[in-house]
């Protein structure tokens, strides 16, 4: 499964239910596991983003699907990274030549 980091801040809307927000993560959680994700990390942040999720999923078009059905709730707004993990950073690094 691929990794990917995302950068989340609540919207106008998302930060005046914010007390609604674990019941929001939690019903995330179970969407990415239909999708056949999972959720690795979560941290609520301080800063420029409001919290950082870390996932797995199959691939970017369940990834680009969750991060689409999450954010049109309207709560929040994203920034979606793809990570790679050591061992595929270094099979890059040395494809280089």
């Amino acid at each position: 499964m691929a990794t990917y980091v995302l950068l989340g801040n609540w919207t106008e809307p998302g930060i005046r239910a914010v007390a609604d927000s674990p019941k929001r993560l939690d019903a995330a959680k179970s969407l990415l596991q239909e999708m056949g994700g999972q959720f690795k990390a979560f941290y609520m942040t301080m800063g420029e983003h409001d919290f950082v999720l870390v996932y797995e999923a199959p691939d970017d078009a369940v990834a680009a699907r969750f991060t689409l059905m999450s954010g049109r709730q309207g709560f929040i707004r994203t920034k979606t990274l793809k990570a790679f993990p050591e061992a595929a950073y270094r099979e890059i690094i040395n494809s280089l030549g």
